[in-house]
């Protein structure tokens, strides 16, 4: 059964969409509309362009877009419906009654959040009650206070196969639920166990301060030494980062990266509340443009061991991706934070941290540790890597001091250098440049959904269609003039569906935001049509611009099945048109 139209239009009016994407994305103003960096995908530069008048958000970089519920569909990973429940409780209205008791999805992902939380709670009173006695013990010798302790909720998972279980069947949960939740595991045989046994147990919540999982690390050498909970509704590890929810708050300005959960939390002790983990995975794209929606910054203080330096290799073009300038902290005299901390003190590191290398000189390091710069051809190879890498820098300043380092290393004129690197410039610019020539031949290509199965056949008709669908969600007004055309003589099926679902809903009384349409189309379709509404249009001469339209689209029509009026009312169309784009340009 969908939800009332007119409890949607109430949502997506109290919902403001410049406040709802500005939780997660820094906004910046300019002009009527505001850009930022896009939630969806890493970038540099902002391409993610808001439009509070139309209420709807556009990126010219991944190509999504639509309004409010489609944001969150888009950010939370939600099915509509589900979608709808956030808004809904974010603006503070009661989800309407649907005849049923369930409401899918979001009920469950409710149900695993309500069991996390009390499982997070039972972990944490047997921590500190007689079930927990090595654990708290462990974490008193890796040198953790108790309010520590208390500010991460740590907890303990007791030596026995179903004492979760048990806590929370208890409690009106059945093992099924514990399974949905990754609290609980079932062998071959179909038996059902708890998943954490045996462990000090860390809560991973997220920015909004839900549990959605756990961290398990075992108090011995035994394996595997830390063990986390799997993806579920609620909880994915590529998208979450250890302790963002305190760091976030942070007023340090730049986020410090560790590789486990007892480098983030000495740090934190320290008093370093900026520091995050990943959660047994690598950096990925989405952590990196989390942490660009908090920070300008970042520190890679990854362990000083091969691995570490791999790691930090990874995730240097990722967070530079996304925007954020990168250091990276080479350890002395420890293996890792934690105990660079316990050895030498706060102090010590925060030196470190001051010190920390720019991610370039970094990066050369490690190029040039492939080679044996003794010998020519090796110190040519050496140069010439280094100058491909410099060459992606984006000023001649950083490319020339960069270079001249690069220079020193290999015991070369900063000058010879200099020629390298704009030799390897001026070959990705002719790269660059011949790409965008070939986009630059087919400019109607720019006109054209990204999505090859909407691609318009008539692109001259599909551009008056979409002005019709722009006006009407413009002024919902309008409608009334245009009840002479309906959506079975657009020449895009997507287009007319879009115009037929508006001109009933302004017949109706209904918004026509581009909001309103999200349970109709696929998030494909949302994209272009958010492209559609995003361009510009004027409504001051809206009653000829109806006129015009029309008449191409129906001239288009014509010329399509090969009537000769077609061409005749195509050339007055094409009259009309220049006529009123005249008019347009000459308006001050």
């Amino acid at each position: 059964m969908p939800l009332p139209e007119r409890f949607l239009d109430e949502l997506v009016a109290r919902t403001d969409i410049v406040d709802l994407v500005g939780e997660s994305v820094r906004l910046t103003k300019k002009g009527s509309s505001y850009w930022g960096c896009c939630p969806f995908h890493s970038e540099k530069t902002p391409s993610f362009h808001v439009v509070p008048d139309r209420q709807i958000y556009k990126c010219f970089g991944c190509g999504k877009g639509g309004g409010v519920i489609n944001f969150v569909m888009e950010l939370e990973n939600l099915p509509f419906r589900d979608a709808v429940a956030v808004l809904a409780k974010r603006a503070g209205m009661a989800m309407p009654e649907m005849g049923g008791s369930s409401t899918g999805m979001q009920e469950r992902r409710e149900k695993i959040l309500e069991m996390n939380k009390k499982a997070a709670q039972a972990f944490y009173r047997w921590l500190n009650g007689p079930e927990g006695a090595q654990g708290l013990d462990y974490l008193r010798r890796r040198g953790l206070s108790r309010r520590t302790l208390t500010r991460f909720g740590l907890g303990f998972a007791p030596d026995s196969w179903d004492a979760l279980i048990r806590k929370l069947t208890a409690q009106g949960y059945d093992k099924r639920d514990l399974l949905d939740a990754g609290l609980a595991v079932s062998n071959k045989d179909g038996r059902i166990y708890d998943r954490f046994r045996n462990r000090v147990m860390f809560p991973i919540i997220d920015v909004r301060g839900n549990v959605i999982g756990f961290g398990g690390r075992v108090m011995d050498d035994s394996t595997p030494k830390y063990l986390n909970s799997p993806d579920t509704p609620v909880y994915n590890k590529s998208r979450n980062l250890f302790a963002l929810n305190i760091a976030k708050t942070s007023k340090e300005g730049r986020v410090i990266l560790t590789e486990g959960y007892m480098d983030t939390i000495a740090l934190h002790q320290a008093g370093f509340d900026s520091a995050v983990a990943s959660l047994g995975t690598s950096l990925t794209e989405e952590h990196a443009q989390l942490l660009s929606r908090y920070f300008k910054e970042a520190v890679i203080s990854y362990d000083g061991d091969g691995a570490g330096v791999a790691a930090a290799q990874r995730a240097i073009p990722l967070l530079e991706k996304a925007g954020l300038k990168v250091r990276v902290l080479r350890m002395q005299g420890a293996k890792d934070p934690d105990e660079l901390i316990k050895k030498n003190g706060p102090e010590a590191f925060r030196r470190l941290l001051d010190q920390s290398e720019n991610q370039v000189d970094y990066r050369l390091a490690q190029i040039e540790k492939k080679f044996d710069l003794t010998d020519d051809v090796q110190k040519i190879a050496f140069l010439q890597e280094a100058a491909q890498l410099l060459s992606t820098l984006p000023s001649a300043v950083e490319r020339e001091v960069y270079g001249g380092h690069a220079a020193q290393r290999a015991g070369v004129t900063p000058e010879t250098m200099k020629l390298e690197v704009a030799r390897a410039l001026k070959s990705r610019l002719r790269r660059e440049k011949k790409q965008q020539e070939r986009r630059d031949l087919a400019p109607s290509a720019q006109c054209q959904p990204k999505a090859r199965e909407l691609r318009y056949e008539d692109v001259r008709s599909a551009l008056a269609e979409e002005g019709l669908i722009r006006l009407l969600m413009l002024d919902p007004g309008l409608v009334g003039k245009m009840k002479g055309i309906r959506g079975e003589e657009f020449s895009s099926p997507l287009l007319g569906r879009a115009f037929d679902l508006l001109h009933t809903r302004g017949e109706e009384g209904l918004s026509t935001s581009l909001a309103a349409l999200a349970e109709q189309f696929t998030p494909e379709e949302m994209n272009h049509l958010a492209q559609v509404a995003e361009k510009p249009e004027n409504t001051a001469n809206s009653a000829q611009a109806i006129e015009d339209y029309i008449a191409i689209i129906r001239g288009q029509a014509l010329l399509r099945r090969g009537g000769e009026q077609g061409d005749d009312l195509l050339l007055a169309a094409q009259r009309q048109y220049q006529q009123k784009k005249a008019y347009l340009e000459e308006r001050p």
